[in-house]
């Protein structure tokens, strides 16, 4: 006699909409490990991963330029660029303000 599998049993993989998505990448590229930003959203850090790299290969257009270690240190430069310009913008509006 063997058992049935009924086929009512709910699927155990969890559903994520694209707007999650596009937050949890956010939340992990803001955060300093992506791990403590998966442990937060509560889902699986290698799912983290998986949604960077695939919004990596979707912005470059090719999962070998995605991969390349220049490429990766060129982004990580720019990245770090980016934030050191936002914090010189900030600094300016605070020293440009008149003083009392």
């Amino acid at each position: 006699m063997t058992a049935k599998k009924s086929k009512t049993t709910p699927d155990k993989r969890r559903k994520y909409d694209d707007a999650f998505k596009a937050e949890a990448l956010r939340l992990a590229s803001e955060s300093r490990s992506t791990q403590a930003a998966a442990q937060q959203l509560g889902s699986s850090p290698k799912l983290l991963y998986r949604w960077q790299q695939a919004q990596l290969v979707a912005e470059v257009g090719s999962v070998e330029v995605a991969q390349d270690p220049e490429v990766r240190a060129l982004r990580a430069r720019l990245k770090r660029a980016e934030q050191e310009l936002a914090i010189l913008k900030k600094a300016l509006v605070i020293f440009s303000q008149p003083t009392r």
